[in-house]
């Protein structure tokens, strides 16, 4: 199963929200690992979301009304 990129959240906290949202919904989500290291417990800096690229429409409806920023196509 492929997972790609599907919005980026302006902090860890945000990023959770949303993965417990999509998952919530049945779909599966995580947050990349590597977003959140940080020293103070919490990244206070952008995380990005991903899905199974099977589930991407879904997640990108599901997060619109929440801020996400979606991920350019071709960085994914």
């Amino acid at each position: 199963m492929k997972w790609v990129y599907v919005a980026t959240a302006p902090n860890q906290l945000t990023a959770e929200m949303w993965v417990d949202l999509l998952r919530k919904e049945g779909v599966p989500a995580e947050v990349r690992a590597g977003d959140t290291v940080s020293f103070l417990g919490v990244a206070p800096i952008p995380c990005r979301v991903l899905v199974p690229e099977d589930y991407k429409p879904k997640a990108r409806a599901l997060l619109a009304g929440y801020g996400a920023t979606e991920v350019p196509e071709d960085r994914e």
